[in-house]
C-alpha cells in the first residue's frame, strides 16, 4: 500500500502567481517549469548543476533550476526567459546578445541571458571583460561564443546603468 502526499505551492512565475500541487516532493524547479508550466525555454544540459542552461532568477538571484526542490520554492518570484522581454519589446540584454552574436546554435542562451540579467543586477558586473568571465563562468557554451557573450553583457551593462542614472535624476 503506497503512501501518496500531494504538497501545494504558490510561486509567482513571470509576474503571474501560480499555485501549484506537487505530486513528488523530489521534482525539480527545472522540471516544474519544463515539464509542467510548458516553459521550455529553461533549458536542460546537463542536470548536474555544471552547465548553466537552467539558470533562472528565483527572488532576483540566479540559480541553477536543475539543483533547486520545487518544493523549496514556495513564495518564491521565478523569472525564466519568457518573462525578461516587455511585450514586443526585448531586455536589453536579450537585444545586446543579438547584436554582439552572443550564441551560435542558442541552446545554452536562455541560462546564458539569465545569468547576465543576474549579473547585472547583483551589480558586480563593473566593466572588466575579465571579471564577467569569471562571474558567467557557471555558464558553459559548446560554441565558443564567450567573446560576443562578454561583449553582450559589457554593452547591456552600460545601458541599463545609463537607464538607472536617467531614472535617478
Amino acid at each position: 500500500m503506497g503512501y501518496h502526499m500531494s504538497l501545494s505551492i504558490r510561486l509567482t512565475i513571470n509576474g503571474q502567481p501560480r499555485d501549484v500541487a506537487l505530486d513528488d516532493p523530489r521534482v525539480t524547479l527545472l522540471d516544474l517549469l519544463r515539464e509542467r508550466l510548458h516553459l521550455t525555454g529553461t533549458k536542460k544540459g546537463c542536470d548536474r548543476g555544471q552547465c548553466g542552461a537552467c539558470t533562472v532568477l528565483v527572488d532576483g538571484r540566479r540559480i541553477n533550476s536543475c539543483l533547486a526542490l520545487a518544493a523549496s520554492m514556495d513564495g518564491a518570484q521565478i523569472t525564466t526567459i519568457e518573462g525578461l522581454a516587455d511585450g514586443e519589446t526585448l531586455h536589453p540584454v536579450q537585444a545586446t546578445f543579438i547584436a554582439h552574436d552572443g550564441f551560435q546554435c542558442g541552446y545554452c542562451t536562455p541560462g546564458q541571458i539569465m545569468s547576465a540579467v543576474g549579473l547585472i543586477n547583483e551589480g558586480r558586473a563593473g566593466d572588466d571583460p575579465e571579471r564577467i568571465r569569471e562571474l558567467m563562468s557557471g555558464n558553459i557554451c559548446r560554441c565558443g561564443a564567450y567573446q560576443g557573450i562578454t561583449e553582450a553583457v559589457l554593452e547591456a551593462q552600460k545601458i541599463l546603468s545609463d537607464d538607472e542614472k536617467r531614472d535617478a535624476a
